[in-house]
């Protein structure tokens, strides 16, 4: 099955058995709360390190080298706080996974690995060989 529509099917479902768990266990006032708080948190924590980030790049572009782990972690980032306004624990646990740059790092470095792995493939698929021009019989 497609990863889309498990996850636009299991996401709810996971985040609907964590509210009723966790509901249960703190009551459904400071359930609410909890959600508040690590959305809130989550944010302000998320535009520190997109500012941090932001720094970054702009001294790697000063240096005249290209920001390329800058901008997939600005992107990394910004998609952690997407995860963050979400309301739900699943959502917030995998944004604060993002929004750290000691995890940040690990989980890009890996999926990074597993996608370079297919591109280096692709691009050592040539021959080398020599050619020469053959004119027509007409001059062309």
């Amino acid at each position: 099955m497609n990863t889309a529509i498990i996850l636009i099917l299991g996401l709810p479902l996971i985040e609907i058995y964590l509210f009723i768990k966790v509901g249960s266990q703190i009551g459904a006032l400071n359930t609410i709360l909890l959600i508040l708080v690590t959305a809130v948190v989550g944010i302000w924590y998320a535009r520190y390190e997109g500012f941090n980030t932001l720094k970054s790049g702009m001294s790697q572009l000063v240096k005249n080298e290209l920001p390329l782990y800058e901008i997939v972690s600005g992107a990394a980032i910004a998609f952690a706080a997407l995860l963050l306004i979400l309301p739900g624990f699943a959502t917030d646990l995998i944004g604060i996974l993002l929004v750290f740059p000691v995890t940040r790092k690990i989980i890009l470095s890996k999926y990074s690995k597993k996608h370079s792995s297919k591109n280096n493939n692709k691009e050592k698929n040539y021959i080398e060989g020599e050619y020469e021009d053959i004119e027509d019989k007409n001059g062309k």
